[in-house]
Order: structure tokens, then C-alpha cells, then sequence
């Protein structure tokens, strides 16, 4: 069944495509500025609540209709609350942890997506999608596993956010697609709406350092990210809602290519043998079930 179908007329794939990659590479290479706003003082989670708390404001300036619809629709809201917790997991956990390994668990999306389109949008998969979720499950117990052996589970707080963010991105684009016929303004509210109030909630509940004092620097590198972030959403929703399931995924998985090869030119993730095989199968996995 196609949720898309409203926006699918006279698209034009390689500009959805292109799209996909430029919001890709945008949520790639976030974890360089999120890094350098907390060399400022700025914890993550807060410089999240800001940036994308600018944004919100800029899209309720743009249509103030669009609050109504936003909070009219319990879809939306729930839209809301699961992109808002993929933000402020996947923001805060490269921001502390192996960039690598955080996009990895990131990116058992797909996973997470297959088995959540075939509860709400009743998407069927038949026994071949068994073996990919299989792949994919390997893979991740691949990277997990400890060197000395023992279950393969989350070693850190920033692997175990990157699982978290990883599935509530997968609810968020499923909801997303289910919603396809609602103003882009309102579905983009709910993201960013969503991520300032959940970044400002866990910042809260884990008592993160209060932001420092105002300082020019910091306020304008929080500004630059959230133009990022909004041109980032816009390639998005553009994409995801004119492109199949299977193409969108396939596409997005170039967001794992661009955070790597940054993070390892930075030297700010791990690419050892091990890590590469799990990431062959996670990522073999989605390839898999894009074709």
C-alpha cells in the first residue's frame, strides 16, 4: 500500500534521490559541530533543545497553522515524540561515543522499520525478509561482542543511545509515511518540535550541565546547525514521501558512508576488522532488502 501516493505524481526520482543524500550527509557529519559546540561548553542534549528550538520557531513564523494541525493530529504528536527521542539519543551519542560503532547500531533501522511498517501500515514481508533480519542482527552481535567473549550488548551509554535513536527513527519514518497527506510545514514541526522538548526532558532528567553563559561562538554555531538541520528535513520529507520504502532505505544507508569515512579522517571512530565484518552484514542486510 502506498502512503506516498498523494505526493508520487510528476515527482521526479533522481531529485528525491539527491534529496535523501543531502539530508544523509547532513545527519552524516552532524557529530563534527555537536562535538565542537561541547568543546564550548555546550552539552549536547541542550545544543539540540536550541537548535532545533530556532528551528521550530522558523517553521511556526512560516505557517502558525501549523501548531493546530500538529496538535489535532494524535499521529503527529506521536511522530513528534518518536523523532524528538532519535534526535536526542543519536545527537548525544556521537557526540560521546565511537562514531563508527554509534551509526552501526544506528542502522539496525531497517530492521526496526520492517517490523514496524508490517504492524502499522500492514506491509507485508514474506520468508526471504527472515534471513536479512538475521544478517542484520549478526552483525550488530558481531560488533557488540566483547573481546574477551560474552553476550553481545551495549559496552557504553553512547552504543546503547545509538540502538534507542535507531528505533525510534524507524517509528518516525513509518508515521511519517502514514501521514504523507499532511502539510509538510505540520510534519516538520512534529520533528522539530519534537526534538526540542525531548532533548530539553532528558537534559533534565539526567541533570547534563545547565548551558554556559551567552557567547557569541557557541550562539553562532547553534544558528548555523539549525539552518543544516532545516534544509536537512526539507531533503527528507521530500524524498521519503516521493520514493518507495525500499529505495528511501537504501538511499539513507549512504548517511553510514559519510559519518564513517568522516569519523575516521578525524579520527574520531574505530574501523577494525571486526567492526568491518558487522557492518558488512548490517548493511549488506539493507542493501538486501532495498533490492
Amino acid at each position: 500500500m502506498s502512503v506516498a501516493g498523494v505526493e508520487n505524481r510528476g515527482a521526479r526520482p533522481g531529485a528525491a534521490q539527491l534529496a535523501l543524500m543531502v539530508s544523509a550527509f547532513c545527519w552524516g557529519c552532524s557529530w563534527w559541530p555537536y562535538r565542537q559546540l561541547e568543546a564550548l561548553g555546550l552539552h549536547p542534549l541542550w545544543a539540540t533543545c536550541f537548535v532545533f528550538g530556532l528551528a521550530s520557531i522558523g517553521l511556526t513564523l512560516r505557517r502558525r497553522g501549523a501548531w493546530r494541525e500538529l496538535l489535532s493530529q494524535p499521529a503527529l504528536l506521536a511522530m513528534a515524540l518518536a523523532s524528538g527521542l532519535s534526535a536526542a539519543a543519536f545527537n548525544w551519542a556521537v557526540t560521546i561515543g565511537d562514531v563508527v560503532r554509534v551509526v552501526l547500531m544506528f542502522y539496525l533501522m531497517p530492521v526496526w522499520s520492517l517490523l514496524l511498517a508490517r504492524w502499522l501500515l500492514g506491509e507485508r514481508f514474506g520468508p526471504r525478509a527472515l534471513p536479512r533480519l538475521a544478517a542484520a542482527l549478526a552483525g550488530v552481535a558481531i560488533v557488540l561482542r566483547p573481546e574477551g567473549g560474552g553476550w553481545p550488548l551495549p559496552a557504553t551509554p553512547a552504543e546503547l543511545l545509538g540502538l534507542v535513536g535507531g528505533f525510534a527513527y524507524a517509528l518516525a519514518s513509518v508515521l511519517m509515511r502514514r501521514e504523507a497527506a499532511r502539510s509538510v510545514t505540520a510534519r516538520a514541526l512534529a520533528v522539530m518540535g519534537g526534538s526540542t522538548l525531548a532533548a530539553a526532558a532528558l537534559a533534565l532528567a539526567f541533570q547534563v550541565p545547565l548551558p554556559p553563559g551567552f557567547d557569541p561562538i557557541w550562539l553562532g554555531g547553534v544558528v548555523a546547525l539549525t539552518l543544516v538541520f532545516l534544509l536537512s528535513n526539507v531533503a527528507y520529507q521530500y524524498g521519503v514521501v516521493r520514493l518507495p520504502a525500499a529505495v528511501s532505505s537504501l538511499v539513507m544507508l549512504t548517511e553510514v558512508l559519510f559519518a564513517s569515512g568522516s569519523a575516521m579522517l578525524l579520527g574520531a571512530g574505530d574501523f577494525s576488522l571486526r567492526v568491518a565484518a558487522g557492518a558488512a552484514l548490517i548493511l549488506g542486510a539493507g542493501l538486501v532488502r532495498s533490492r
